[in-house]
């Protein structure tokens, strides 16, 4: 079969997922295993939105609500933003498409942090477009950096805080010095899928800025505080203009009744939340501490997950801790070739990781 594929889609390298519990150990033979690899809530979803979410199933004969009309209206209620403001996707991912799809075509060019989330340079990629890739300074957004590669050109800015992989965040007063610089005709997309677990008060929250004169895009989500990964479902945050450009392009039924109803009683589940910020807090607690006495460099996060400087090849310390029954992730692929990055889990499972790590290394 002979196909006329554009050279810019050939280039794309596919984002892998992590891949789920059930397949890991199937593919290792390991039993029993624990997962710190996916910044995943280490306690499960919250009740009140599997509650929910039962008493809604047989309703599932009956197609969505397509704006998400009850959700849109708790999620101003909680953010003190009008529902013009709000549009929901299967997951940010959805989002950040969204706004690729709307801003970009080819011969345009997106400024991206380097590393970062994959899908922001397949996303920009596949329209065509030309990501310009920023490196890190000291595992930190180079704001200043990204400033000096603004061109006439430049469609979209990518910016992430707090920051996967890296878990540092961008401050307020650097971020209104940044965005005083950014061209007004420049949209500027603001990832805050972490944002709940940041206990640095100086960070960034850019609900804040969205009255500014810029084009401001925020992402967030359900996956992580409030433990519905599985269900998909996601947000962002936006001027009317660009709400009702990306309403445009929206599939009608991009977020499913059970996502739907699962995040409104997610929102009404604030114990719950709390319950995750102590355990997350807790457990970053005890794994500083005994990583500390092991001697071994790690970097503090505002965000549930963290890198730690294991000191020799990643990918030969994933596998060997797969041996062990604990899944992290490798940072090879992000540039970091002695780095892993576990998310944190229930006080068993990183005392098991520490236990674990001891014995690898």
């Amino acid at each position: 079969m002979k196909l006329r594929i554009p050279e810019h889609l050939l280039s794309i390298n596919p984002y892998v997922a992590g891949k789920p519990l059930e397949e890991l150990e199937r593919e290792y033979g390991i039993s029993d295993s624990v997962k710190l690899a996916s910044n995943e809530n280490p306690l499960g979803p919250s009740p009140k939105a599997i509650r929910a979410i039962e008493k809604a199933l047989e309703k599932l004969h009956r197609y969505p609500d397509s704006n998400g009309y009850y959700l849109i209206k708790k999620l101003c209620e909680s953010l003190n933003v009008g529902p013009e403001n709000v549009v929901l996707g299967n997951g940010s991912d959805d989002i950040i498409g969204l706004v690729a799809h709307a801003y970009l075509q080819p011969g345009d060019e997106a400024i991206l942090p380097e590393p970062a989330f994959l899908m922001y340079t397949i996303e920009v990629t596949g329209t065509g477009a030309t990501p310009i890739l920023v490196p890190l300074k000291s595992l930190r957004i180079d704001l200043d950096g990204m400033l000096d590669r603004i061109t006439p050109k430049t469609r979209l800015i990518f910016l992430c805080s707090p920051h996967n992989p890296t878990g540092t965040i961008i401050l307020k007063p650097e971020f209104e010095r940044f965005l005083e610089k950014v061209p007004p005709e420049t949209a500027v997309i603001i990832d805050e899928a972490y944002i709940e677990f940041v206990r640095d008060r100086d960070c960034l929250n850019s609900v804040d800025y969205l009255d500014s004169e810029h084009a401001l895009i925020i992402l967030r989500t359900f996956s992580k505080a409030y433990g519905l990964a599985g269900l998909r479902v996601g947000y962002g945050i936006m001027a009317p203009e660009i709400s009702n450009l990306l309403n445009r392009i929206r599939q009608p039924f991009n977020t499913g009744t059970l996502a739907q109803i699962g995040a409104m009683a997610a929102l009404d589940d604030q114990r719950f939340v709390q319950k995750t910020r102590q355990i997350i807090y807790s457990g970053l607690d005890f794994l500083y501490g005994a990583l500390e006495k092991m001697s071994l460099r790690y970097f503090p996060t505002q965000a549930n997950f963290f890198l730690i400087d294991v000191g020799r090849d990643a990918d030969e310390i994933f596998k060997r801790m797969l041996q062990e029954g604990v899944i992290v992730r490798s940072m090879i692929s992000y540039g970091y070739p002695q780095y892993i990055r576990i998310n944190v889990g229930l006080p068993e499972e990183n005392e098991r990781f520490i236990k674990a790590l001891k014995k690898v290394l």
